[in-house]
């Protein structure tokens, strides 16, 4: 018992260093996050991000919770999309926050986007209060996963869908390997030299390698209790859309 005690704090100690690594991270490369993130993707991750937001389905006048929001362009076009809504932005990284509400919370969208510091594993939400939850190029940061998921479902509405934007696992071959080679080589590269930060795209391209594919994202959203779970393919699996709805109140009886 006394072991079993000591490796789970020990495992929880680790979670909560990798956790402090990654915020550390992104916050050093906030200023250039959104044009790698277009420039690296030749501008697809616009595409990615409206049908992510699309997916999401909030009803007129609810609040949507983004996760990783980042430098908040998900919640811009949630926003965007569904201007009767509101939207909780959060992020583990602060300066990411910062640098998206110095750039894009402007003309009204301050009123309905709040961006909130806070920790995906451990929500400063309550029961039950969002309509809907996006994460974009997130759930891979968070260890556990499994913290997120309960998360992402004890704040959720029944009904409500989570909506999750991720590569696919960079261990298969697409484009006859010229993926593979842009995924190994290019991206750290480029990265590197644009964003002056040594570890962060050698960082997402080993994330992305040992990611799970998207049949085992799908059952670790089926195992943590959300139903109609599925997930579409964008540029031949290079990115999947997974959407999964929490289950009404009476389907849970």
């Amino acid at each position: 018992m006394v072991k079993r005690e000591c490796n789970s704090a020990t495992g929880a100690s680790t979670h909560a260093e990798h956790g402090e690594r990654v915020a550390a991270m992104f916050g050093r490369i906030a200023g250039w996050y959104d044009f790698l993130n277009h420039a690296l993707s030749g501008c697809q991750d616009i595409y990615w991000r409206y049908r992510l937001a699309k997916a999401a389905r909030p009803n007129p006048g609810e609040t949507v919770l983004d996760l990783a929001a980042g430098t908040m362009d998900v919640s811009v076009e949630l926003l965007r999309q569904y201007p009767e809504c509101r939207v909780a932005a959060l992020d583990f990284a602060l300066p990411m926050l910062e640098t998206g509400r110095d750039r894009k919370l402007k003309n009204g969208r301050e009123e309905k986007i709040y961006p909130v510091q806070a920790d995906g594993r451990s929500l400063p939400l309550p029961d039950a209060c969002m309509g809907a939850a996006t994460i974009a190029f997130g759930i891979r940061n968070i260890l556990p996963r499994e913290d997120a998921y309960k998360e992402f479902y004890r704040v959720l509405k029944p009904g409500a869908r989570l909506c999750i934007l991720e590569f696919g696992t960079g261990s298969k071959r697409v484009w006859k390997g010229l993926y593979n080679f842009y995924l190994d080589t290019l991206l750290p590269f480029i990265g590197d030299r644009i964003s002056g930060d040594p570890g962060a795209y050698r960082y997402l391209a080993e994330t992305i390698k040992t990611f799970p594919d998207e049949r085992a994202l799908a059952q670790e959203m089926v195992d943590a209790g959300f139903e109609r779970v599925y997930h579409v393919p964008m540029m031949s699996g290079i990115v999947y859309l997974h959407v999964g709805e929490k289950p009404h109140a009476s389907d849970q009886d």
